[in-house]
């Protein structure tokens, strides 16, 4: 990761507004996900997380509690422009040690994506399957032996 990316918990409005706009334009714009299935109540809940890239907003991930003892990563978006330079990385390096303890941390990841969480710690577990038409597994962070 370069000394020019930094990713932050989001505190400010207008923090909050840029990593929206970023999963406006990758999820809603690049993707074809309809806004009202990115944008939903759980966006009050969560913990949120903002990268930039040279004081560019261009980045953004999120995490939630979602049972007893799990915690779920979700809305990891990173703008085109910025792909593959370590800003998915960053966020979720950012984001795991962010959380508190949880027997479960897991998430959905994209089918493209799956080598990149694997890379992360992550592993799949269960079937294939479509969230917001498109396919998608379960992943879950590995227990350190």
């Amino acid at each position: 990761m370069d000394n020019k990316l930094q990713v932050v918990k989001i505190k400010t409005l207008a923090e909050r507004q840029a990593a929206f706009e970023i999963r406006q334009r990758v999820f809603v714009v690049e993707q074809a996900v309809d806004a009202s299935e990115e944008y939903d109540d759980d966006d009050e809940r969560c913990t949120h997380f903002i990268a930039y890239s040279q004081g560019h907003a261009c980045g953004t991930a999120r995490w939630r509690f979602k049972d007893k003892g799990i915690i779920k990563l979700e809305r990891f978006a990173v703008d085109q422009a910025y792909r593959n330079k370590g800003v998915g990385a960053a966020l979720v390096q950012a984001v795991l040690a962010d959380l508190p303890y949880a027997r479960k941390v897991m998430m959905h990841a994209q089918i493209q994506a799956v080598p990149f969480y694997e890379k992360q710690g992550f592993e799949t577990y269960g079937p294939q399957f479509e969230e917001a038409g498109i396919q998608h597994f379960a992943m879950q962070l590995k227990r350190q032996q």
